[in-house]
């Protein structure tokens, strides 16, 4: 062996080298390879929908694109295709791969698949938007999910009850934090890289991290997801030009920051980009037939300045803006235009009031930018919109509030704008606040509902008579489970703008059938796949240190051969590596000593090869 190798643990444990906590449900599907992270849909409109996937390159050769095929069909066995393609998955888009499936009837639930000339992926299961009259309309509403903060039980049981039509994704799907800068410290949840996430490599790796929880996967297979993105996906407390948790003098611009963590975004979410030329761009509205229009906005990264505190003379400014002017008339033509449909606002802060003595509780939500919020609420009353429902998370905490105008009554919910419903986080801890919920119901009568402790999901339920919110709660996250107890509903009147309180809801019966966990494999597929993958390397390129992500296949291996070779084919590094007690582990190798260009990272198991090319810079 000759050169250096340096192989250190995210978590160092009783002195070992590897850690023995890894969550062992964190393991690659052996029947999906090479799509390990399994198969997404996304923005279903009436006649298309995205379809994402991920290609794990394999083998002694590592190409700079994959030709990839995909299908889609209305059954299960995939016998019944009604449309078919083709395209690249590139090494640039780290091998994510996204096409927009067109030719679709509205309101229907669909089937889909991708192929390589090595693989089949998982099915997937997806449904466009209906058009027409449409009765009633489920989704499951969801928001902060923090990996090191325990176990997406909330995905487990929302995929387990097969009852929703999508899922809406109001932010914070990952988190930006270094390992164990907030977190529960849960044996087997911790973060990768264990580095706080700044550049594209960085935000690459957490997003692959997460979609390799079986939770997420399995809930992205089975029903398409409608995002957003909060501030974690770039940084705590983010705005246009600054984050809270960003030091511009230790890790650089953050112009440069965000723009990764935009990429990063798009390339690993099923969402269709509204405009190509400007991706900080990410309000979009989708029909659901004549019943309702989601409207995604963006109240983080595109035109919000930065907070103020709660005692700041500028508190008021009027020149102050959380989603500006261009959002806000896009968001007033689309509901002038919307007949008598529910307007459903899916956007990422608190937009009622919510004061402590008088001051604001919390100034990073629209309580921080009163005076645009009187705009849109005065857009409201000019324009008579009506049936507005609010749809938030980011708090950590779960409120059913009315949106209190002038004169506001909390006895009758007269001079009400609207409702608002707030999802608490799938794992994420509650907000931090003074007073218990049982006083700020007494300081702010607006607000209905208040939970401050519990974590889960909301379940809107939208008919052409009511629309409701159910929170339902998962207990404890410290272990895997799909179990969640019903807490509280909480409904609007078409012809009213206020809370009542309601009932549980039982579910549709119409939903399709779930698909299968795993296609039939190609013949021959496990005899191509060496039994050590490499699933990624970061960051790329690198410096001083790549961290690569390592997955097993197949029959266990106590050990395999890393090698590192240059583009003459010379091995410049090489080690053997003991395999951890864990089917997904990670390692870093000190790449110091090479000199700058492009090389070849190779895991070697028996006669079988995984490579991964890097450049050192």
């Amino acid at each position: 062996m000759s050169g250096k190798i340096l192989f250190l643990a995210l978590i160092l444990f009783s002195g070992e080298l590897f850690a023995q906590s890894f969550d062992n449900r964190l393991a690659l599907n052996e029947c999906s390879a090479p799509f390990f992270h399994g198969v997404a849909s996304g923005d279903p409109l009436t006649d298309r929908i995205i379809l994402w996937t991920r290609i794990t390159p394999s083998g002694p050769v590592f190409p700079d694109s994959i030709e990839v095929s995909w299908r889609i069909a209305i059954d299960t066995g995939m016998t019944n295709i009604v449309n078919s393609g083709s395209g690249y998955a590139y090494s640039e888009r780290d091998f994510t791969f996204k096409t927009d499936a067109s030719g679709l009837q509205a309101g229907t639930w669909y089937y889909y698949d991708f192929s390589t000339s090595t693989g089949r992926s998982q099915r997937g299961r997806t449904r466009t938007a209906p058009s027409g009259y449409v009765e009633k309309a489920r989704f499951g509403v969801v928001s902060c999910s923090n990996y090191e903060y325990g176990y997406f039980n909330a995905y487990a049981h929302l995929k387990d009850r097969n009852d929703i039509d999508a899922i809406l994704h109001l932010g914070d799907y990952i988190y930006e934090y270094e390992t164990g800068g907030f977190s529960a410290s849960i044996p087997g949840r911790t973060h990768l890289p264990s580095n706080e996430i700044i550049t594209l490599s960085d935000y690459r790796a957490r997003y692959g991290h997460y979609r390799l929880d079986p939770d997420l996967q399995n809930l992205h297979q089975q029903y398409p997801f409608i995002n957003i993105w909060d501030d974690h996906e770039s940084a705590n407390d983010a705005f246009k030009d600054g984050a809270e948790n960003h030091d511009s003098l230790t890790e650089g611009s953050w112009q440069v920051r965000k723009s990764n963590a935009v990429r990063a975004w798009h390339e690993w979410l099923p969402v269709r980009t509204p405009d190509v030329s400007d991706s900080l761009t990410i309000y979009r509205s989708m029909e659901w037939g004549d019943l309702a229009n989601l409207y995604m906005m963006d109240t983080r990264l595109k035109d919000r300045v930065e907070q103020v505190s709660n005692i700041s003379s500028s508190l008021s400014d009027t020149n102050r803006t959380l989603i500006g002017p261009v959002q806000m008339n896009w968001l007033i033509n689309e509901m002038s235009n919307a007949s008598n449909k529910w307007n459903i606002l899916c956007q990422q802060v608190m937009m009622a009031p919510v004061t402590v003595f008088s001051l604001a509780l919390n100034t990073d939500q629209w309580d921080g930018y009163p005076a645009e919020r009187d705009r849109l609420y005065s857009a409201f009353t000019s324009n008579n919109l009506n049936k507005i429902v609010v749809l938030t998370g980011d708090i950590h905490t779960s409120w059913g509030n009315d949106l209190p105008g002038s004169g506001y009554d909390a006895s009758t919910g007269a001079n009400s704008f609207g409702v608002e419903f707030v999802t608490t986080s799938v794992t994420s801890p509650g907000f931090p606040v003074p007073v218990g919920a049982s006083l700020l119901q007494i300081l702010n009568p607006h607000c209905k509902y208040v939970d401050l402790t519990e974590h889960g999901y909301l379940i809107l339920d939208v008919d052409t008579g009511k629309c409701q919110g159910e929170w339902y709660y998962v207990g404890d996250l410290s272990t895997p489970q799909s179990q969640a107890d019903f807490a509280k509903a909480m409904y609007v009147n078409a012809q009213e703008s206020f809370l009542r309180d309601g009932s549980q809801i039982t579910g549709s019966t119409q939903v399709a059938l779930q698909a299968p966990e795993c296609p039939i494999p190609f013949t021959g597929v496990e005899d191509n796949i060496p039994a050590i993958l490499i699933t990624g390397v970061y960051p790329n390129p690198a410096l001083t240190e790549i961290t690569a992500q390592f997955g097993t296949f197949g029959v266990q291996e106590s050990a395999f051969e890393l090698r590192i070779r240059d583009l003459t084919g010379k091995i410049c590094l090489s080690s053997l590596i003991e395999v951890p007690n864990g089917k997904v582990f990670y390692g870093k190798v000190n790449i110091e000593s090479l000199s700058k260009g492009m090389y070849q990272l190779e895991a070697v198991s028996g006669n079988k090869i995984s490579v991964w090319k890097f450049i050192k810079e």
